[in-house]
């Protein structure tokens, strides 16, 4: 069974697809530009800004989910230009410091919005029925 996940604090789809999708135990996001919530602006004209927000909007989508970014298994990040990596990274490393989720990186040709970056995600759904074996401390649900 499938649960349509949708917050407003993050952008809304800006087509037919859902925010994200939690089924079984997993939450598959779709993938997150650089976008302030509830306009249509990136966070900053370079990747770091815009890798910034983007992984500020899959953290409201996944808490909305009942999970959080310490149980992201996988990543893929989509760049406009692969030359901006290091940036994207560094920012990256802030959000994932410990035990980082497996991650794929691919320069693609071109990004909606004329974004630079665009992020998606799998997580483990929690709920945080108990934040002691979860290891979230409670941090999701």
């Amino acid at each position: 069974m499938k649960e349509i996940i949708s917050t407003d604090k993050a952008p809304a789809a800006v087509g037919p697809y859902s925010q994200a999708v939690r089924a079984g135990a997993f939450v598959f996001t779709a993938g997150q530009l650089g976008l302030v919530p509830g306009t249509r602006e990136f966070a900053g004209p370079d990747a770091a800004a815009q890798t910034r927000q983007a992984l500020e909007n899959l953290k409201a989508i996944l808490e909305a989910a009942g999970s959080c970014l310490r149980h992201v298994v996988k990543v893929t990040v989509f760049l406009q230009d692969i030359a901006d990596w290091p940036q994207v990274n560094a920012v990256y490393a802030e959000f994932f410091a410990e035990d980082p989720p497996a991650r794929s990186a691919v320069q693609v040709a071109a990004l909606p919005l004329g974004a630079r970056v665009e992020i998606e995600a799998v997580a483990e759904a929690c709920d945080c029925v108990s934040p002691q074996t979860c290891g979230c401390g409670g941090a999701c649900g």
